[in-house]
């Protein structure tokens, strides 16, 4: 059997389980009734809630690297990572230091959620999704399988991001000075859904409760309840009344 590490300054609550080879570092707390697969790393200081399952190879906690050549600023201090109640934790996921997940939040198989980042309870970060770093992302969300979220971005409530959609920050695309002025991610408002394939350009907004079908390039603002398709992505019509999250009937 291999050996689990924890920190004399860690504290691991009542009823949680540890496989093998398992590192708690110090400060760590991990609450009740958790279950921690084997080789999972737990940096210094994590919060982690009750009801908890982290699954084999997760690292929760670990800090940004930068690039010498990096042209963001310096990471600096960062609080805990915080994991709250009921979350699951997918196979080789990754948590940065200064990133909080609400409860009941599903971080999917080699997803990974870096620093800065707030994610809504009962929102599920699919399987291999990127969410980078100073990033807001709402309740009830579905980021699908490898859709990737670029810094600087928000995402609220009850919005639906389809599978391989990719967001952008940099319209400069990596070429002079002037490009560090600009740097915006995307913003998808309440109930915002965009299929397959689809590309957000810099700092455009989609709408609430607006639709963007797949494989569209989205290179000006979307309107509420309104569907665009195409490259460029051009007004097709307004979204349909009973697709409206009014009419759904679910929970604020």
């Amino acid at each position: 059997m291999g050996t689990s590490v924890v920190h004399a300054g860690a504290r691991v609550g009542e009823g949680t389980t540890l496989g093998e080879y398992v590192v708690i570092e110090d400060g760590a707390r991990i609450g009740k009734n958790c279950e921690i697969g084997h080789h999972v790393v737990i940096r210094r200081d994590t919060v982690v809630g009750d009801g908890v399952r982290i699954d084999d190879m997760c690292i929760l906690g670990k800090w940004p690297l930068r690039a010498p050549n990096s042209i963001l600023p310096p990471t600096g201090a960062l609080p805990p990572t915080v994991i709250g109640d009921g979350c699951l934790l997918g196979a080789m996921a990754t948590v940065y230091r200064g990133a909080t997940l609400g409860n009941k939040v599903l971080v999917a198989d080699q997803a990974s959620v870096r620093e800065k980042v707030t994610i809504g309870e009962f929102t599920i970060v699919g399987r291999g999704v990127v969410v980078e770093n100073e990033c807001t992302v709402g309740r009830y969300v579905k980021l699908e399988t490898e859709c990737y979220i670029t810094a600087y971005s928000v995402i609220e409530d009850r919005v639906f991001v389809a599978p391989q959609v990719t967001t952008t920050n940099d319209n400069f695309v990596g070429r002079t000075e002037e490009r560090k002025k600009h740097f915006k991610g995307v913003t998808i408002r309440r109930g915002g859904r965009v299929g397959a394939g689809s590309v957000i350009l810099p700092g455009r907004v989609i709408g609430a409760d607006a639709q963007v079908a797949a494989g569209s390039v989205v290179s000006r603002d979307v309107p509420d309840e309104t569907m665009v398709m195409g490259v460029p992505a051009r007004v097709i019509r307004k979204v349909k009344e009973e697709q409206l999250l009014k009419n759904q009937g679910w929970p604020e």
